[in-house]
């Protein structure tokens, strides 16, 4: 059954500036090292325009896989673990991460 890692990205403080150099480094630094992540199959960014209820979350990232067993291969690979390593320094304290399936 495919299985998707989900990213929520809380806003930055600093305002505006800090959430576009956010953006930035995700697009020019994170999008890359995770596109080479063994077993992923699509990666769509996007980003909130309007948020129905309270939240800080400003960008979303939907990574699907094939299903659990190629997602935890991913997340044991070199690449997710450089993947790891920049969004720790892009995004301190900013990341949720989830797996979700799709209910039957």
């Amino acid at each position: 059954m495919p299985v998707t890692l989900l990213a929520l990205y809380r806003r930055p403080d600093g305002g505006v500036e800090a959430l576009e150099t956010f953006q930035r480094r995700y697009a020019e630094e994170h999008a890359p090292l995770m596109r080479q992540v063994p077993g992923l199959r699509s990666m769509e960014v996007s980003r909130v325009q309007q948020a129905l209820t309270e939240s800080d979350i400003v960008m979303t990232c939907a990574m699907a896989f094939d299903g659990r067993a190629e997602l935890d291969a991913a997340l044991a690979s070199d690449e997710m673990r450089a993947a790891g390593r920049n969004i720790r320094a892009i995004a301190p304290g900013l990341l949720t991460l989830l797996v979700v399936e799709r209910e039957p």
